[in-house]
C-alpha cells in the first residue's frame, strides 16, 4: 500500500498520507513519495489546485516519525531537515493553488506540511502546534520560518517555546489557518478546489506568484512588480475571454492561456 495515495477529479489532484496506523507520521518514504508526486504535478498542464490531506479522522499528519529520528546523527539529522525542507518548499511552489484539508492533529512536521500550502482548511476538532522543544530539538522543516511568516513573531515565539497545541478556532484567529468547516473539511477543500478550477488559471497562477515573490518586499517594490504582473494578464486570451464574458453576462469559458 502506498504511503502517498494520489486521486484525480478533473482538474484537482488530491494527495492523501497513507500512513493512518501511525497517524500519518512523516518519514523518509513519506517525504520521497510527496517528492515524487510533487515532480509529476509541476509539469502537469492541466492541472487547476491540489488537495492535500491525511488518512483516517484521528490526524492529517501527526508529526515525523519519532521511531525514525531517534537514532539519526548530527549528520543525518541535518540532511533528513534538509530533505524535508526542500520537499515542502517544491510543493509551496507549485504554480497552481494547494490547500490543505486538516482533519485531526497537524503537530510538528505535519503543522509545517499544512503551512507549506497556500490555504489551510481545518475541521472544527482539529489541532496544531509546533511540539518539537518537548522532545528536546526545533522544528526542522521549516517550521520556525513560515510560522513566523504566518502569524507574526509574537504567536510564533509562543507556540515553537512552548510547544502548546492550539484549537482551530485560535489557529484562524491568528491566521494560521484560512477557513474552519464545519462537516467534512476534505470536500469543502475540494469544492473550494472545484471553485478556484473554474476561474481564469494564467490569472490564478499570477496572483499566486504576486503573493508569494513579493510577502517580504518593500512594498514599492512589490507594487511595481504587482503592476508588471497585471500587464501580464492583458497578454492573454484569458483576459480577453473574462471580460467579454462579463460584458455579454454570460459564464466565462477559460482556456488557460
Amino acid at each position: 500500500m502506498s504511503v502517498l495515495s494520489r486521486e484525480r477529479r478533473g482538474a484537482i489532484e488530491i494527495l492523501t498520507v497513507n500512513r493512518p496506523k501511525a497517524l500519518n507520521a512523516i518519514n523518509a518514504e513519506v517525504l520521497s513519495a510527496l517528492d515524487q508526486a510533487v515532480t509529476d504535478l509541476a509539469s502537469d498542464e492541466l492541472l487547476r489546485a491540489v488537495v492535500l490531506t491525511g488518512a483516517g479522522d484521528k490526524a492529517f499528519v501527526a508529526g515525523a516519525d519519532i521511531a525514525a529520528m531517534q537514532a539519526l546523527t548530527p549528520v543525518e539529522a541535518e540532511r533528513f531537515a534538509g530533505e524535508g525542507q526542500a520537499v515542502l518548499d517544491r510543493l509551496a511552489s507549485l504554480q497552481v493553488p494547494v490547500i490543505a484539508a486538516v482533519n485531526g492533529f497537524a503537530l510538528g512536521g505535519g503543522c509545517e506540511l499544512a503551512m507549506a500550502c497556500d490555504m489551510v482548511f481545518a475541521s472544527a476538532g482539529a489541532r496544531f502546534g509546533q511540539p518539537e522543544v518537548k522532545l528536546g530539538v526545533i522544528p526542522g522543516f521549516g517550521g520556525t520560518q513560515r510560522l513566523v511568516r504566518r502569524v507574526g513573531m509574537s504567536v510564533a515565539l509562543d507556540l515553537c517555546l512552548t510547544g502548546r497545541m492550539v484549537r482551530a478556532d485560535e489557529a484562524l484567529r491568528v491566521g494560521l489557518v484560512s477557513r474552519v468547516v464545519d462537516g467534512d473539511v476534505l470536500e469543502a477543500a475540494i469544492d473550494a478546489a472545484e471553485g478556484i478550477a473554474s476561474l481564469g488559471p494564467v490569472a490564478v497562477r499570477l496572483c499566486k506568484r504576486a503573493i508569494h515573490e513579493n510577502a517580504d518586499g518593500a512594498l514599492s517594490t512589490a507594487q511595481a512588480a504587482e503592476r508588471t504582473l497585471f500587464g501580464l494578464c492583458f497578454a492573454t486570451d484569458d483576459q480577453s475571454e473574462g471580460m467579454a464574458a462579463f460584458l455579454e453576462k454570460r459564464s466565462a469559458e477559460f482556456q488557460g492561456q
